[in-house]
């Protein structure tokens, strides 16, 4: 297989690069990542201007990288469009540095450029890990779910997403498949005041895990509750 990895995380991330690592076990590798943090970005491209893409020494021996001065969906747009001599058959998207459940996916880097894949004629698979996770359980998993995937093909409108929880391998339960996205968030904005101006304010922004229990059979439920959870993102465009 020809196997694109990207992430939203940027391309000096760790999880980008044990991706790599596991998607070496299917085929060839080539690796296209923004040259900076872009989490958060959804599908967002750049329209204007200049974008620098540059070819990086990469951590994974055998791997052909690139950073690209852009957004997530950019690093996918210009791997197929400039880089590659032919189409991948495969995305990998990740290890996103955090969950992506619930509707929060709206707005993930990591799931967006799975869709731009998507929008391509292009399978993807975006991953996603607890902040603080157990390198010790996706280490075990990532690989066999991996394997498991490429069997199943989906739909031309959809992709799969796989987040694994912050337990220890011991304190995992099992695996979720079929989870749906739950209807709400997974973090709960949350806004800190750090300066006040006469006309302004300056606030910190981060996201706090939400704790009340999410519906059983739901992406959210599954990794709240010590399982990988494994599930489809669908897009509305590529509706037939």
């Amino acid at each position: 297989m020809r196997i694109l990895v990207v992430n939203d995380d940027g391309i000096q991330a760790e999880g980008i690069a044990r991706l790599a690592e596991a998607a070496q076990t299917f085929g060839e590798v080539w690796v296209v990542a923004p040259k900076h943090q872009c989490s958060a970005m959804s599908s967002r491209i750049t329209l204007r201007g200049e974008i620098e893409v540059r070819k990086e020494t990469f951590p994974v021996e055998g791997v052909t990288a690139y950073s690209v001065a852009g957004t997530p969906a950019d690093c996918v747009k210009i791997a197929l469009a400039e880089l590659m001599t032919e189409k991948p058959d495969i995305v990998f998207s990740g290890i996103n540095h955090g969950f992506n459940a619930g509707i929060d996916i709206q707005y993930s880097g990591t799931v967006g450029a799975a869709m731009e894949a998507l929008l391509n004629g292009v399978p993807a698979i975006a991953f996603s890990s607890e902040m603080h996770g157990s390198a010790e359980l996706v280490g075990e998993y990532l690989i066999p779910i991996a394997e498991k995937l490429l069997k199943q093909p989906l739909p031309a409108n959809e992709i799969w997403n796989v987040n694994f929880p912050g337990c220890a391998l011991s304190g995992l339960k099992g695996i979720r498949w079929g989870c749906t996205s739950a209807q709400t968030p997974f973090y709960r904005d949350h806004f800190q005041r750090v300066r006040e101006g006469e006309d302004s304010f300056v606030v910190s922004a981060a996201g706090i895990p939400v704790t009340t229990p999410f519906p059983e059979g739901t992406d959210a439920y599954a990794i709240q509750n010590g399982y990988i959870s494994v599930g489809t993102i669908r897009s509305m465009i590529l509706e037939p």
